[in-house]
């Protein structure tokens, strides 16, 4: 049986001091080392995109929106994500037929406005 009590705690606070951190430390952009298949910033190529708006019927929280600035012939296509609602679940990617979304590499996300989480791609 285990030991309960303020001896646990002060025994397990002694022995954590000494241990190496669980995180490491933010040095700033582009010095997060990414591990291969991490989710990060969308990517929009609208080129490809035949304004379906499929990506934004499946998002789980409506953090993608598809705009068309353009007439139904000449289509001027534009996506916009809200990075504060985005959970990175990559269903927006699956869902499109066209391959007009990916995802990167890019995990620096930190921002102190609550304007600057909403890009156009």
């Amino acid at each position: 049986m285990e030991k309960k009590g303020p001896g646990k705690i002060a025994r397990d606070a002694l022995k954590n001091l000494f241990k190496d951190p669980a995180t490491t430390s933010y040095a700033g952009k582009g010095t997060i080392k990414v591990e291969r298949g991490y989710r990060g910033r969308l990517q929009y190529d609208p080129s490809k995109c035949i304004n379906c708006r499929l990506c934004m019927k499946d998002c789980p929280t409506g953090a993608i929106t598809i705009i068309n600035e353009g007439t139904k012939e000449e289509k001027k296509m534009k996506a916009v994500l809200n990075v504060g609602h985005c959970i990175f679940c990559c269903q927006c990617v699956d869902s499109c037929n066209k391959g007009s979304l990916t995802f990167s590499q890019d995990v620096d996300f930190a921002s102190l406005n609550k304007e600057d989480l909403t890009v156009e791609l």
